[in-house]
């Protein structure tokens, strides 16, 4: 049984430099849906990665990062209302390694 859960992150950095960095870290993770908002499908293992990445990022009592837990992925519909843009929600693939 597959335990990823589809994630939602947020965040509001406060230096441009540090906010470059945030990005990519979470961009290696997700895909990118707007400015400062990313969808990930992540195992328990790739969470904590992230977070110590972001960890390393952030400057602590500046900068804001919230990861929001949807739910399993396999089992998650995720619904946005979208205005403007179109918008594809993250499509679970399989991942031969």
């Amino acid at each position: 049984m597959n335990s990823d859960h589809l994630y939602i992150v947020v965040y509001d950095i406060a230096d441009s430099k540090r906010w470059r960095k945030v990005y990519k870290t979470v961009r290696s993770f997700g895909q990118w849906v707007q400015l400062s908002v990313f969808q990930c499908v992540l195992s328990n293992k790739q969470l904590l990665r992230l977070e110590h990445a972001l960890e390393e990022c952030i400057k602590h009592g500046e900068d804001h990062v919230l990861i929001a837990d949807i739910g399993p992925a396999n089992r998650v519909a995720l619904r946005f209302k979208s205005l403007g843009k179109k918008f594809e929600p993250v499509e679970r693939k399989a991942t031969i390694v």
